[in-house]
């Protein structure tokens, strides 16, 4: 006969342990009638932050330049004094019923119960196999976070040469790792025209790191045998082949919402990014279920996210306070080269966005973008933005100019130029 799992039942359990999942207890703890728990799959709390040693981290919820694992420190001690709850090395695995989460952990498996759920998983790199690049099947390929993880946890050294597939800017954070391990990047290989991180990053790093972003291609091909020996490069304006020299290569962006538990519950969830479809006050489509970071949007940084933690926790507290979602609402959709937004819910009686901004990504370099919203065949808000919309990061679009929308116009449109 199976052991009776125990069972839990916190006021709120946050799934995942990163820099979301802590600001959010950190704020809620002490704050309900009850536990707040973080549970995580890790070892350690403190989500991507704790494997990327590097500076970058902290700017903007701590105005300090911090370290991947200084910041994550510092996340978890701020949850743990608040009161919150962490239980690591504990991996929720699926739902018993509607209400009920089943997680294993190193003491056997464990049910929760809590009255309200936030999940801030994260997102996770899409693989080589998941981008159909064909050839060998050679050691050495690799995502960012599973470098970062070998270099920075396991302290072992991937190779001597490395290509980087992606321009974008933790493309660079796995520059920073390969450098500190005595890696060389050789190359980034950007499918756009331009490199998809800020130049801030892209300039002075081909110096530092002596290597160069080649542009408006696509790595087609791995080969090796005991070990990855070379990419085989095609630019994708003249068709052209060429083989980089590498036995390393670390596939970076090209973001996937870790939603699969999401899924399970049957929470609604957005075709275009694989997020959940979400309103301002981040709720999903399920009752109770809430979910934040960028789980919602991949990918933003840390602190960013850290910042959506803490608004998070406010709307949670609206929540057990009784505060629903109220009646009056619109879709929000997109035209291209917008692939898609967060949130694409907007409800007239409800809060702004965190930070005051939609979150959107773009498939198209615009150097100043103007931003439109449609509703009923008519334009009811323009604004040009000063900062580009770019591929491979977030494009921000206030949310002010939602301002104008009518609960009579149906859905909206938002388009950028």
């Amino acid at each position: 006969m199976a052991p009776e799992q125990k069972i839990l039942s916190p006021k709120v359990a946050i799934i995942g342990g990163g820099p979301a999942g802590l600001s959010m207890a950190a704020r809620l703890a002490g704050r309900v009638d009850g536990e707040v728990l973080v549970v995580d799959r890790e070892a350690k709390a403190g989500g991507i932050p704790r494997h990327a040693d590097h500076p970058g981290y902290g700017i903007r919820d701590r105005q300090r330049f911090m370290t991947g694992p200084a910041y994550a420190r510092v996340l978890v001690a701020e949850a743990l004094q608040a009161g919150a709850q962490i239980r690591t090395r504990t991996c929720v695995t699926g739902w018993d019923d509607e209400d009920t989460l089943v997680a294993t952990t190193p003491d056997g498996r464990v049910r929760l119960r809590p009255e309200v759920t936030v999940f801030a998983t994260g997102a996770r790199e899409r693989p080589r196999p998941a981008r159909m690049i064909p050839g060998d099947r050679a050691p050495g390929v690799l995502t960012t976070g599973q470098l970062q993880n070998l270099v920075h946890l396991k302290h072992m050294k991937p190779g001597t040469r490395a290509v980087i597939v992606g321009a974008e800017l933790v493309s660079w954070s796995a520059a920073l790792t390969l450098q500190e391990a005595g890696c060389r990047p050789v190359a980034l290989i950007s499918q756009y025209p331009r490199a998809e991180s800020y130049a801030l990053f892209s300039g002075p790093g081909r110096l530092m790191f002596r290597t160069k972003v080649v542009s408006q291609s696509r790595v087609v091909a791995v080969h090796g045998r005991g070990r990855v020996s070379a990419v085989e490069v095609e630019d994708l304006v003249t068709g052209q082949r060429s083989r980089i020299d590498c036995d390393t290569v670390v596939f970076t962006g090209d973001w996937i919402p870790d939603h699969e538990l999401l899924r399970m519950a049957g929470v609604a969830i957005d075709p275009a990014s694989g997020a959940p479809i979400v309103d301002a006050a981040m709720r999903t489509s399920k009752r109770g279920v809430f979910s934040v970071g960028n789980v919602n949007h991949p990918v933003e940084t840390a602190d960013v996210v850290s910042l959506e933690g803490q608004y998070a926790a406010e709307r949670v507290l609206d929540h057990l306070r009784g505060l629903g979602p109220g009646r009056g609402a619109v879709a929000l959709r997109v035209r291209g080269p917008l692939r898609w937004i967060s949130p694409s819910i907007h409800r007239f009686d409800g809060p702004s966005p965190a930070r005051g901004r939609l979150v959107s990504w773009t498939d198209e370099f615009i150097a100043r973008p103007t931003v439109s919203v449609e509703q009923g065949g008519a334009v009811i808000a323009q604004q040009r933005l000063l900062w580009p919309a770019a591929p491979g990061r977030a494009f921000r679009i206030p949310s002010e100019l939602l301002s104008g929308l009518r609960v009579d116009g149906g859905d909206a449109t938002i388009a950028v130029s």
